[in-house]
């Protein structure tokens, strides 16, 4: 199974289009931030072409449109955000936007909001399952959450959500610059960086790599 993780394709899904149009992928999880503010048409737009090519999983980012929630609904994909699914005998779920930004961008939420809204999955984070918890923000304080400066710009709920229930995989994007991956505890972290300019990740697994939560995965830039 192939699995093909975007996240800030900010309105600009070219490279990834082209992408899938030479390499086949079974499924693909977007974490927010497809458009640049909306259109909304356009926000629904880019969605819908990318179920043409595999089943699609998403959630808004910060700089998404406010009613994101609603437009996921009415779109030809899986809806995650603060909901579950799976993808074959994987738990997949998750919550869109990010904590508070200087930036003052339609999804924001305070970090009292956003452990209050993903501590109800702790049940299906901390189960035996391979699990996905897939957020827009990273977690605080990784190698995923570093801005230019050096400074740690994540959400500490969503670190506290990881420590105390130790998913397989977090799936996270937001900041652009800190492209790569850390752990926490047994939850291995990814940032696969802006899909706008071209950067993504692969994550290639079997059906004994999910019995086990193993994987293998290629954070790599399309030109």
């Amino acid at each position: 199974m192939k699995i093909l993780v975007l996240t800030d394709i900010h309105g600009s899904p070219d490279k990834i289009f082209n992408y899938l149009d030479n390499n086949s992928v079974d499924s693909i999880i977007i974490t927010g931030d497809i458009t640049d503010f909306g259109p909304e048409d356009y926000f629904v737009e880019i969605l819908n072409k990318f179920s043409n090519y595999a089943n699609v999983y998403a959630l808004q980012g910060n700089c998404d449109p406010a009613n994101s929630p609603d437009l996921l609904d009415k779109s030809n994909i899986t809806n995650i955000h603060d909901n579950v699914s799976n993808i074959d005998e994987m738990i997949i779920l998750g919550f869109g936007g990010s904590n508070p930004t200087p930036f003052d961008t339609p999804n924001e939420f305070s970090e009292e909001i956003l452990y209050e809204k993903l501590s109800k999955f702790n049940n299906q984070l901390s189960s035996d399952s391979f699990t996905i918890l897939v957020t827009h923000a990273p977690p605080y304080d990784t190698n995923a959450d570093k801005i230019e400066s050096g400074v740690h710009v994540g959400s500490k709920s969503i670190r506290k959500i990881i420590e105390e229930t130790q998913p397989t995989l977090n799936l996270c994007g937001h900041v652009h610059e800190s492209i790569g991956q850390d752990t926490i505890g047994k939850t291995t972290i990814i940032n696969p960086g802006d899909a706008g300019n071209g950067h993504a990740c692969l994550i290639e697994l079997s059906k004994e790599d999910i019995k086990n939560k193993t994987f293998n995965l290629n954070i790599f830039t399309i030109e």
